[in-house]
């Protein structure tokens, strides 16, 4: 058996050759990339068409200033969108959104035909109530009423007191006296006063210990929707409601029926004897002193006979009738 020379060498083609395995990036290490890239694509702003933005969380705002209103759309107009608002993907339409918080800001880029600059994040329910409730702590125009009502909100939609007070930066102490006046009130009465600026939470508390009352509170509430008070600003639509719920309006007094007039007796030459008047209580008859020339002295002597032939004569009337 031949033996291979000890200088024999196999000579291999460049295909042949054996090549470098591939350098893989550890799966940390995609994962970190991974999750770099979705930061900075839920950190970039970017343009979407408000037609595809549909509302979603909960109502922070109990009406819209219509002066302030038209203040920011001019500003945009302007100056353009400075602060993006936050989206988060439609959790069933594919390609839609919904909005986290900047409703006014979208409400007015609406009337203005003008696209959105939004940062878009990928949300749950829980995540989408704690972001809208940390913009609205920031936000100093909010009044009392509109976070006690978030709150309120909240919590009918079963999220616990310590998410409530997460979600508005306050202790639970606080999240208890927002609930108490937030629950007093509908949703509905509450966007008829409006955000009432100016009131604080003592005199919502009034307004809610007034509503113990049944009556106190649909006075108020039937007055709330009224006409008259439409035109006056929230606080003042406020004062109204709570002067109504406070005092009862007063009712008419049925007038009293007039005291019936009285009737003249006269004697035979036509002149005045005595009056006499029939009312509930009875028949009262008079006989002026001034003009009686004594009558009246003697019919007070005499009453008792008279008034007894008078009786026995109705009596014999209604024997006979």
């Amino acid at each position: 058996m031949a033996r291979k020379g000890i200088l024999t060498t196999k000579i291999t083609s460049p295909d042949e050759r054996p090549k470098p395995a591939a350098r893989m990036m550890p799966r940390g290490a995609v994962g970190a990339l991974q999750s770099s890239l979705t930061k900075l694509q839920e950190n970039a702003v970017q343009e979407v068409d408000a037609a595809l933005i549909d509302d979603a969380g909960f109502e922070d705002r109990l009406g819209i200033d219509s002066a302030a209103q038209t203040q920011l759309k001019d500003s945009l107009k302007t100056y353009g969108q400075q602060v993006p608002v936050l989206l988060r993907p439609h959790p069933q339409q594919t390609g839609r959104y919904e909005i986290v918080y900047g409703r006014r800001r979208l409400m007015a880029l609406r009337d203005l035909g003008l696209p959105v600059k939004a940062m878009v994040r990928q949300l749950d329910d829980h995540a989408l109530v704690m972001a809208q409730g940390q913009e609205n702590t920031s936000r100093q125009d909010l009044s009392f009423i509109e976070k006690a009502s978030f709150a309120a909100q909240l919590q009918e939609a079963d999220y616990d007191r310590q998410t409530i007070a997460a979600a508005l930066s306050i202790d639970l102490p606080m999240v208890s006296r927002m609930l108490k006046v937030g629950t007093a009130f509908d949703l509905g009465f509450l966007r008829l006063i409006g955000s009432a600026p100016g009131i604080g939470r003592e005199r919502w508390i009034a307004l809610a210990k007034l509503f113990e009352d049944r009556s106190a509170k649909t006075r108020a509430i039937s007055f709330a929707g009224q006409s008259e008070i439409s035109g006056l600003d929230s606080d003042a639509r406020f004062e109204a409601v709570y002067s109504r719920a406070a005092h009862q309006p007063e009712t008419t007094k049925p007038s009293s029926p007039a005291p019936a007039k009285p009737r003249t007796l006269r004697g035979t030459d036509g002149k005045a004897l005595a009056d006499i008047r029939t009312t509930k209580r009875g028949v009262t008859l008079n006989v002026p002193s001034r003009t009686a020339a004594g009558f009246d002295l003697w019919l007070n002597d005499n009453a008792e006979d008279l008034i007894t032939e008078l009786h026995d004569r109705w009596k014999n009337q209604q024997s006979d009738s």
